[in-house]
């Protein structure tokens, strides 16, 4: 269907944003825009330097990045335009006393006024207190024990490694060596500015009284561990862990579980000159950008992802299936494909391998979000398609129990090691979710398999978790604009457009639309209902929006002023801004900006709903 505006605005703005788009492929044929998360990650970046005894060729313009982060109250937060964050800053001050600002400058008094302010270093999350234990400026004793002696146990025993979600399962095996080694490279300052009064005691149910009676006992084997035993724990987690080093000298090709295996093996007794440790941090380099605005690190790199999703883009702008860009893109995407077994394979043993990974090397790893996608792209473009009937079966083998699937493992759904009273983190594990499982209906229908038994499944989990008022929680973006953006354009290729969940969900749209035109969801909806659908307006969200009202065949009013909102607000070089973090990765704690977002979503609505406007250009 296709919406008129009346200068021809929308049709202008989408030949604009798909020059800008082929612009930013790369010779190879892929697709990556930056991926921008918190200045935690700078902070750690220094504290792992630090410790290896790298920090001096770094430290400066690690240091100015941190600084231009800093709000005026002192604080640093997770997400642009987010709240003070105390975690975050504590670590942001630490970082920024490791590069030699003074505690007495006026920007360190004011972050260490709001620190203690808000609840001092004991009121940190387990992770902080960490790696300031690794600096020397708070105890082992003092963080919950992670032994290593759970990497022994058994798949399907409660609290395995694999009852984690992929991302902690690889940071809890590297966290345990560093538990049990407690290896400490002291700071030459102290922070005692920071420290407030004793934490809060925090309200436990009988769960929480078990598990933290569970740490007591741990903290009590630590001083006297079973030796035999131990040293048999450390030689297998030793093991895991570099066995699992990708081929990009990563872990997972995400930051947590690489710096501490960094840590973890170097606790062990691997030199710093040692292969392992050498491609490690290697790999890190290639994560980091240096600009006129210091030195930042991507905690994670997501070209699998921006290439299938600029594919789509660009066919859903009307570009002949055989253009350069699209044939190249495509044909590198299928030489992404994951051909060995990963994690993943302890649920499915007899599943053949045939997902797609995330990032540049993640073969432990593959996802079926990517995957999905990929499929899309590799179908549409008419290139790869063993590789997508492979990916199509890969996914359908990893269905959870209930309908829906998750992004990198099957039935990971246990609520104990959320319990522990290490991981208030964020997300430990890695449960189904409508996002995702949207993704993988809409493939569905593009194969012909919408009425097969995994589709009406998935369509049943996906109605079910709609919310009362009409929307979709979104696990992996911002928030139920994405989720709902997901669902809607699933269910109509499955067939469902007339449902009534899809008239809710656009209702829902309507009711939320900002008096700008546009779309926006604040990242605090993942902890207050208040802010569902309420934020300012960005141009990926109000993408997502008009990709579901457009699926819906609503052409009135709130779809042409969300037209005219992204027509408006273009860049002259066919780009959008957008400051906002609007991807997620752990909801409530941790958050993503994809730089990419704001073009392929935009190019991909607008294209959707000028017809496919650009012909076979």
């Amino acid at each position: 269907m296709t919406v008129a505006i009346e200068t021809g605005t929308a049709q202008q703005a989408l030949e604009r944003g798909v020059e800008r788009l082929l612009a930013l492929q790369h010779p190879d044929g892929w697709w990556k825009g930056e991926l921008e998360t918190n200045v935690t990650i700078e902070a750690e970046d220094l504290f792992l330097r630090h410790h290896l005894g790298l920090l001096d060729r770094v430290s400066d313009a690690t240091a100015r990045w941190i600084r231009s982060r800093q709000r005026e109250d002192g604080s640093w937060a997770t997400f642009y335009g987010g709240p003070a964050e105390l975690s975050t800053t504590v670590e942001a001050y630490v970082a920024l006393r490791l590069a030699g600002d003074p505690a007495d400058a006026e920007h360190m008094r004011r972050a260490a006024t709001l620190v203690r302010d808000t609840g001092g270093l004991a009121a940190t999350r387990v992770f902080t207190r960490m790696w300031l234990s690794l600096l020397g400026l708070w105890s082992w004793n003092a963080v919950p024990v992670l032994p290593p002696e759970q990497v022994l146990l058994p798949a399907r025993v409660p609290l395995s490694i694999h009852s984690f979600g992929c991302w902690a399962r690889q940071t809890v095996v590297a966290l345990s060596v560093v538990s049990a080694l407690r290896p400490v490279t002291p700071v030459s300052f102290s922070i005692d500015e920071l420290r407030g009064g004793p934490a809060p005691e925090a309200e436990e149910d009988a769960w929480g009284r078990v598990f933290h009676g569970l740490d007591r006992a741990l903290h009590r084997y630590e001083r006297r561990p079973i030796r035999p035993l131990r040293r048999r724990a450390l030689r297998a987690a030793e093991r895991w862990i570099v066995d699992r080093q990708e081929a990009d000298g990563s872990w997972g090709g995400i930051q947590p579980p690489w710096v501490w295996s960094i840590v973890a093996l170097g606790a062990l007794g691997y030199p710093i000159d040692h292969p392992v440790i050498q491609r490690a941090l290697g790999g890190l380099d290639e994560f980091t950008i240096e600009d006129e605005l210091g030195r930042r690190i991507e905690a994670c790199q997501s070209p699998v992802w921006d290439t299938a999703l600029a594919v789509i883009a660009l066919l859903d702008a009307g570009l002949d299936p055989g253009h350069h860009a699209v044939v190249s893109g495509a044909e590198w995407l299928a030489g992404r494909e994951v051909r060995v077994r990963g994690d993943w394979s302890v649920k499915r043993p007899s599943l053949p391998p045939g997902g797609f990974p995330f990032e540049f090397a993640n073969d432990n790893y593959p996802d079926v979000d990517d995957t999905a996608e990929v499929v899309l792209a590799l179908r549409r473009a008419a290139v790869g398609l063993d590789a997508a009937d492979r990916a199509v079966d890969w996914v359908l083998g990893m269905q959870s129990k209930g309908g829906g699937w998750a992004a990198f493992d099957v039935d990971n759904t246990s609520s104990l090691p959320g319990r522990l009273p290490f991981c208030d983190f964020g997300e430990v594990t890695d449960p189904p979710s409508v996002d995702v499982t949207a993704h993988v209906l809409e493939m569905l229908a593009l194969e012909g398999r919408a009425r097969s038994n995994e589709a009406r499944q998935g369509i049943d989990y996906v109605l079910r978790e709609q919310t009362r008022e009409g929307s979709w929680f979104g696990r992996w973006g911002a928030n139920h604009v994405y989720g709902t953006g997901a669902a809607v354009p699933a269910l109509v290729a499955c067939g469902l457009g007339g449902h009534e969940s899809v008239t809710r969900a656009i209702w829902w749209l309507g009711r939320i639309q900002n008096e700008d035109g546009g779309f926006g969801e604040d990242l605090r909806s993942y902890r207050d209902d208040a802010w569902r659908g309420r934020g300012a307006s960005t141009a990926s969200q109000t993408a997502w929006a008009l990709l579901a009202l457009h699926a819906a065949g609503e052409n009135g009013p709130v779809t042409q002023r969300a037209v005219r909102w992204l027509a408006d607000t273009q860049q002259p070089d066919g780009a959008w801004d957008e400051p906002y973090h609007t991807g997620t990765g752990f909801p409530g704690d941790f958050y993503v900006s994809y730089h990419l977002y704001r073009q392929v979503f935009p190019v991909s609505a607008l294209g959707r709903i000028a017809g496919g406007g650009l012909g076979t250009r």
